[in-house]
């Protein structure tokens, strides 16, 4: 059906924000818990102690994305509110045992795998539920829901530090179940406009039969070559975007000491991201096709120069400066994600499409912190790591930059085709008519001789 661009679709998309907002608020506030966590697991003696610590929030974050392709599938099988409430579940069982482990390999399980592949659950339908209800209005609603991930991100910084100095790291996370408790409650909003394998496989409602194996994985998506431009670029350009999120507090710690509130930046990280995925959403409404594209271009441009700045400055005013335009062109990656992917494969097949896109981007996600950190454990500085994630988002960028124009090739082609049948088939049809017309005046010539 048409997608109704409103009605219950505003509810839809004030549960999909909170998703957001509790999924990647408390990821992107993984510097706090950070700092917290090397006090609370780590030895002096321990010199691979950065790099052990920084696994538990990079794999965090990377396990939301890995399990994206698997909860794309569930997802077209089951629909987006069983496996959104089925995922805030398990994500709020894998929070709250994370707050009864003693040790940080541990951790790795209960925080690092189990409440991020909940996160990971949660956050997927919230993407492909607003597509069945907004499609004009669709960037601009992409905007405000990623924005909630903002608004988390201003907020619970300075709480999760309040809560970590009164009440410690593992009652924090008590307090962070709640958050997880309200998503759960959210997904039963995600009434679904479009039918999933359940009632169309099985004929009858209700009546369930297994679909065949190239609708439970849909790699048709992959022949399309400007999304698989899209599909690497972006990974490409994804291994030193989570550096800063993980790194910065502990950075600023080592340059600054406790003479300024290392909590402020990941505040203009979080206003700036807001603003971004607002402006540029609603900007991203107005520009055609695949050229949205360019817009994630600049971001990734703006990001990695902006990384590369975070070891020049030596006075903290500087480093709000680069947070500001870090966050701003952040919020512009984020909000036009779901956008693309619809330009690019079309609304049947955007479930899976994205899902692919998130379970590549696990693999930078995850592995560029603890490299981040092993830098810093070897040099004793974080300068090498800062310079270093700022190169792949100007490479991947750079990959991204011919995806318009291979995209508008390929729509020229599939208009081409069609005119191609269709003159084929009327040349057919004359040349049958010229044969029984010629079959046809000797025949009538004979009748009259007759």
């Amino acid at each position: 059906p048409e997608p109704p661009e409103g009605g219950w679709g505003w509810v839809v998309m004030l549960a999909a924000m909170w998703c957001n907002g509790a999924v990647f608020g408390i990821q992107n506030s993984c510097g706090v818990l950070f700092v917290s966590m090397l006090e609370v697991f780590g030895g002096r003696e321990d010199k691979q102690l950065t790099f052990k610590t920084a696994w538990v929030s990079s794999l965090s974050m990377g396990m939301v994305f890995f399990c994206s392709p698997v909860v794309s599938i569930f997802t077209d099988l089951f629909g987006c509110r069983k496996v959104a409430v089925v995922g805030a579940a398990v994500g709020f069982v894998g929070l709250l045992s994370s707050s009864f482990v003693s040790t940080i390999e541990l951790q790795y399980f209960t925080y690092g795998v189990l409440f991020a592949c909940g996160c990971s659950f949660a956050y997927q339908p919230s993407l492909v539920i607003l597509g069945h209800y907004f499609k004009k209005r669709l960037g601009l609603v992409n905007g405000i829901v990623t924005a909630g991930s903002s608004l988390f991100t201003v907020s619970l910084p300075f709480l999760l530090r309040v809560l970590i100095d009164s009440v410690g790291l593992y009652n924090t996370l008590r307090v962070l179940c709640i958050l997880m408790f309200i998503l759960f409650l959210a997904g039963f909003t995600y009434k679904p406009l479009v039918s999933n394998a359940k009632d169309t496989e099985g004929g009858k409602k209700g009546k369930f039969r297994f679909p065949s194996e190239k609708k439970i994985c849909n790699l048709s998506v992959f022949k399309i070559l400007s999304y698989r431009i899209w599909a690497f670029g972006i990974p490409a350009a994804l291994f030193g975007y989570f550096v800063p999120y993980v790194h910065l507090m502990k950075h600023v710690k080592d340059r600054f000491g406790d003479s300024v509130p290392e909590e402020v930046l990941l505040l203009c990280l979080g206003i700036t991201s807001g603003v971004g995925r607002l402006v540029f959403g609603r900007v991203a409404d107005y520009i055609p096709g695949a050229k949205k594209v360019y817009l994630q271009v600049a971001s990734f441009f703006f990001i990695g120069l902006m990384s590369m700045m975070i070891p020049l400055c030596n006075v903290f005013g500087g480093l709000i400066a680069v947070c500001l335009l870090m966050g701003l062109f952040d919020g512009c990656f984020i909000c036009i994600m779901a956008p693309i992917a619809f330009e690019l494969v079309g609304a049947q097949d955007v479930s899976q499409a994205i899902g692919f896109l998130l379970g590549l981007m696990s693999v930078p996600l995850t592995v560029g912190p603890p490299i981040a950190g092993l830098l810093r454990d070897h040099l004793g500085s974080y300068d090498e790591a800062f310079y270093l994630a700022g190169v792949p988002p100007l490479i991947g960028g750079a990959i991204l930059c011919f995806i318009p124009w291979v995209h508008e090739r390929q729509k020229l082609k599939e208009r081409v085709k069609p005119v191609d049948a269709e003159t084929t088939e009327k040349m057919l049809e004359n040349e049958s008519t010229l044969v029984s017309s010629t079959t046809e005046k000797p025949v009538k010539e004979m009748e009259s001789g007759f």
